[in-house]
């Protein structure tokens, strides 16, 4: 064994017998007591705000963040947060900012705890110029009561549920979790997750929608945009009735592309393993290529190119009569 492998193997050891003692010491606390409460006392404040602004922009580590109408026309903000994880809210240029202030040493870390921390901000009006989220691990929440100019998150890991239209780009980056869209128009929509999910219902995007994944799966359902690109290592990618005035540009690695009822002027798709089928509304120019995967498309001389190209998948494709 190298000198090297010896001194992390003795530095993981000794992480593990530290972990070990301080859980150890806590639950002694406790009286070995496992369904007494938690260690993190949460508390609940509210947060009002009396300036006007336009914008918006969250900025936290650990909380799910819901966005609701205020009832009475005023904004307020209600955290659930602990002593030592406060939020603060202020307005800033026309900015209502919110942020969150960890003030936790690395011994706050060792607890039990199954709460975490929520905000819920009440909104006075349906219009805003721009929503600006960015966190680690929380959830998103909007409804379709609002509308933004631009739309921005980025998170670590968390989940996204989107009901409001957006005016210019929204824009979601995310590590892992799931994006979901539905009900709403857009100019441009850029979505992204490595591990989670993306799905799009009843969406209307002017320009392009592009939404890349590694893992997670990418699905549209009634959707229509300018053009759609769409990429992913392992995710399966199912289009029902999406159509695009331009084009689809599809690339996936081992996941399986489906069409149900969709097209585009020019479709190009490309895959090592996956298998690219369904049906398509519209004549096309078939182009396709794979080494070993079977191939069935209708013989037509007219329509848009549709280049298809795999490895291994199957390619098999319909006009819907």
């Amino acid at each position: 064994m190298t000198k090297t492998a010896k001194i992390l193997l003795t530095a993981a050891a000794v992480m593990t017998v530290v972990g070990l003692l301080g859980f150890v010491l806590m639950m002694s606390l406790r009286g070995w007591d496992f369904a007494a409460p938690d260690t993190e006392h949460f508390e609940t404040n509210t947060y009002t705000v009396s300036e006007s602004f336009g914008h918006i922009s969250v900025n936290v580590y650990t909380t799910d963040i819901t966005f609701v109408p205020a009832e009475d026309e005023s904004c307020s903000v209600v955290c659930k947060e602990t002593e030592k994880q406060k939020h603060s809210v202020s307005v800033k240029d026309n900015t209502l900012v919110i942020e969150m202030t960890d003030t936790r040493k690395w011994y706050d870390h060792i607890g039990i705890s199954t709460q975490s921390p929520a905000m819920t901000v009440y909104l006075p009006k349906a219009e805003y110029d721009s929503l600006t989220v960015s966190s680690n691990t929380g959830d998103l929440t909007v409804p379709a009561d609002f509308s933004f100019a631009s739309f921005t998150v980025k998170s670590d890991t968390g989940d996204v549920d989107c009901l409001a239209s957006v005016s210019g780009t929204a824009a979601i980056h995310l590590d892992t979790g799931h994006i979901n869209m539905s009900t709403i128009a857009a100019d441009r929509l850029e979505l992204s997750s490595d591990t989670g999910k993306i799905q799009l219902d009843s969406v209307t995007v002017t320009g392009d929608i592009q939404v890349e994944t590694d893992t997670g799966k990418i699905s549209l359902t009634d959707a229509s945009c300018a053009n759609l690109k769409a990429d992913s290592d392992t995710g399966d990618m199912r289009l029902k009735n999406v159509t695009a005035e331009g084009s689809f540009s599809i690339e996936n690695q081992t996941g399986d592309v489906e069409f149900i009822d969709s097209d585009a002027a020019e479709i190009y798709v490309e895959t090592d393993t996956g298998d690219v089928t369904g049906t398509l509304r519209s004549q096309k120019i078939f182009q396709t290529e794979s080494e070993t995967g079977d191939i069935r498309v209708p013989d037509s001389m007219t329509g848009g190119r549709c280049q298809i190209t795999t490895d291994t998948g199957d390619i098999k494709l319909q006009i819907a009569s």
